[in-house]
């Protein structure tokens, strides 16, 4: 059976349990506001949860979703800078962040994130949205932009296509799942900094904006905010070829952007081009001396996902 029928075959959404929308706490549409929702998992009930900045009555929502390791925070500044537009909305994917862990290790796969995203969505009572997926949140946003009557008005797709390259899921497989317990949150933000330096140079003051929504205190030191069982599944399928979901990516109709790091080892400028010739035929923006993935953070990196987004095609 090729990836593509599996996931197909996997992909059947569990039932969800949407409750009440969410109190909106006080302050401006710069700041974060913080919540929950419950989701329907393969075994059971979880929560995640989100940032959302900007009106809360805005029928206009922007979804962020992040990398496999990282959390909702990373959009901090994408978010600031689009809060005046968009009711922008930051998901922890579960596992991740401040969302719930899963009992069973091997739920941690991507029908299981479509499926609480489509709950999410339905939480926020719009029609549609737009979407800023970095890696595996691209790969979500692709799957749910693929669907019959789906809800993405415009794509952003961050370092993400539909062609996977082996030797980067195999530098990932190197350290997912297997950060140690730090001594202190220094040493933490060291540990990030060196699986994360494909992200290029980024200030002192942005490595530590990273870190410490990535970093957790517990009684045995510091410790990385995702469950180390979401390796579990990555490294049960040997990774011996490219992955390949080009089926997926010719279904997507709406709008689409990809933004690539000019050094990416797991988008190619080949894939990146082809990308823009079929499908959605989305246009691109690369961006020079980073790898996998760009952060968002630095206003040039920013500003074409704003004029994208804001824009007229």
């Amino acid at each position: 059976m090729s990836l593509i029928d599996a996931l197909r075959r996997l992909f059947t959404p569990a039932p969800v349990v949407v409750p009440p929308a969410a109190e909106v706490s006080a302050g401006g549409f710069e700041q974060p506001r913080f919540h929950r929702v419950q989701c329907a998992g393969p075994h059971g009930l979880h929560r995640i949860a989100y940032t959302e900045w900007g009106d809360p009555a805005n029928p206009r929502v922007l979804m962020c979703v992040h990398g496999l390791t990282r959390n909702g925070r990373d959009f901090d500044d994408l978010a600031r800078s689009l809060a005046h537009h968009y009711r922008v909305v930051c998901p922890d994917v579960v596992g991740r962040g401040q969302s719930e862990w899963l009992a069973v290790k091997d739920d941690y796969q991507l029908p299981t994130y479509v499926a609480d995203m489509i709950t999410l969505i339905a939480r926020l009572n719009v029609e549609t949205v737009d979407w800023v997926g970095t890696s595996m949140g691209g790969l979500i946003g692709m799957l749910v932009a693929s669907l019959p009557e789906q809800p993405i008005r415009r794509l952003v797709l961050n370092d993400v296509g539909p062609v996977i390259t082996v030797s980067s899921l195999r530098r990932i497989g190197e350290y997912v799942g297997k950060a140690p317990v730090f001594p202190s949150y220094e040493a933490g933000e060291a540990f990030i900094r060196a699986v994360s330096e494909p992200f290029g140079r980024l200030s002192d003051a942005q490595w530590r904006q990273l870190a410490v929504h990535s970093l957790k205190q517990t009684e045995a030191g510091w410790e990385m905010r995702y469950d180390p069982g979401i390796g579990e599944p990555f490294r049960k399928t040997p990774v011996l070829m490219d992955v390949e979901l080009w089926s997926i990516y010719d279904a997507i109709a709406c709008p689409t952007l990809v933004v690539r790091g000019a050094e990416s080892d797991l988008l190619l400028r080949e894939t990146a081009v082809e990308m823009g010739r079929r499908g959605p035929k989305a246009s691109l923006f690369e961006v020079p001396h980073v790898g996998h993935a760009p952060t968002l953070m630095e206003p040039a990196q920013i500003a074409p996902i704003r004029d994208f987004l804001l824009g007229s095609r």
